[in-house]
């Protein structure tokens, strides 16, 4: 296990150390620690699946829910996809040291904004084990430590991986406490790494509302939320309906459980009579529950439709559930989306393009599908390599949080004896 069982406190003061070495660490020896990383997640594969059936096995794991128990279970395929997402970083531009803008100023001074780390960032996250080599990985490449807390019923997967991750540092000469696991603890573990205002430059939460809660109540260091999706396919009245079939269905059921998976299908009324039955009958044949307005429940035809509540439109099931709607316009599908989404990810489908520029500039959300899938959200998919979740705020960073997202800036003042008068 690699674990820290240190105090909270004593493993991010380790951070930050890592982190002012990592700073100016030269691109290639970054490289060459996810290079390691890469070829022992291949090497010890088998290691790490016996870990996660530990925790799959466990009595801590009977009570998840089957989308809970997806995000927990690794696969062969599901390790060699972590090792590809951090080769794929690795190749990546190394953001430090960017140039951003370069000026002369009137007292001759050259003025230069610089790309740099953020320092320590800290991660709170649910179930899923491929977020510990996701999480180290950007933040390697980008200059920063991390510090992970993962859930108590994954600790045997997320131990293993971490583990890794700190050989590939040594064996690249870095130093190991720039990836950090704490060791398993309870509410006042997570009350103490959201006050470490000395050392840990960034918290990144993912999970529920439940999760988001309690941090807001306690933290006084920077968070930025990796927030739940409530997402949405609107089908327009000029969609291509056999399009939107596949891109409804897909949106759905490709992986229920996770946050860019669509959560409500909006109809528009002017194509519901002729979309409506075919659409909810590929959805229930993929084995989806649904409910809906009563206008879509009497579009239905032989397909079990419940009654919506008004809490399934906000609500993000991570399973296979829907809510459908019929809309009477463009207009009314933004105001249903910017009421009850959580600013994730949203789709149109239509071949008028007029509507579609309408839907992207109307609705409010980190991330707009025109004719496509809600389930692109994603950091691999957008040509980051790797995420740290997706964020639905507005300052730092919105939509995938990648290597970009996790540094800052300086200016570097370079002058010739000015003194300012």
């Amino acid at each position: 296990m690699a674990a820290t069982e240190t105090t909270v406190a004593d493993a991010c003061v380790a951070a930050k150390r890592a982190a002012r070495e990592l700073a100016s660490v030269p691109t290639e020896a970054k490289n060459a620690a996810l290079e390691a990383t890469a070829r022992l997640l291949e090497e010890r594969a088998d290691a790490i699946l016996e870990a996660n059936a530990g925790d799959l096995a466990d009595e801590r794991a009977a009570s998840l829910t089957d989308a809970l128990r997806d995000r927990l279970t690794l696969n062969p395929q599901r390790v060699a996809a972590m090792a590809e997402g951090v080769r794929v970083v690795s190749e990546l531009p190394d953001p430090v040291g960017e140039e951003l803008e370069r000026r002369t100023l009137r007292s001759g001074i050259e003025l230069r904004k610089v790309r740099v780390p953020l320092g320590v960032v800290a991660v709170v996250y649910e179930a899923r084990p491929n977020v510990t080599v996701d999480c180290a990985a950007l933040t390697l490449k980008s200059g920063n430590a991390i510090v992970l807390r993962g859930s108590s019923y994954a600790e045997r997967s997320n131990g293993a991986l971490a583990a890794v991750v700190r050989e590939a540092l040594a064996e690249a000469g870095l130093p190991e406490d720039a990836v950090t696991l704490l060791a398993g603890g309870g509410r006042e573990q997570l009350g103490e790494l959201a006050t470490q205002e000395d050392a840990v430059d960034l918290l990144i939460p993912r999970g529920g509302e439940g999760l988001k809660a309690a941090l807001k109540d306690v933290a006084t260091v920077p968070v930025m939320y990796a927030a739940a999706g409530n997402c949405h396919v609107y089908v327009h009245a000029a969609a291509d309906l056999e399009m939107a079939r596949r891109i409804a269905v897909n949106a759905k059921v490709q992986r229920p459980g996770v946050c860019n998976a669509a959560e409500t299908l909006l109809i528009d009324a002017a194509v519901a009579a002729r979309f409506a039955p075919a659409v909810l009958a590929d959805l229930a044949a993929a084995g989806v529950e649904l409910v809906g307005d009563e206008r879509a429940r009497e579009l239905a035809g032989g397909v079990e439709v419940g009654a919506a509540s008004d809490a399934d439109w906000d609500t993000e099931y991570l399973g296979l559930k829907m809510a459908v709607a019929v809309v009477d316009s463009v207009e009314e599908a933004i105001e249903h989306i910017n009421r009850h989404g959580t600013g994730h990810s949203e789709a149109i489908v239509t071949a008028d393009e007029e509507a579609a520029e309408r839907f992207a500039a109307g609705v409010d959300a980190a991330a707009v599908y025109i004719n496509a899938s809600t389930r692109f959200t994603d950091g691999f998919e957008y040509g980051m390599g790797a995420e740290i979740g997706n964020s639905t705020q507005k300052l730092h960073a919105r939509g995938p949080i990648g290597m970009r997202e996790l540094t800052t800036f300086k200016y570097v003042a370079r002058g010739t004896g000015q003194v300012r008068e």
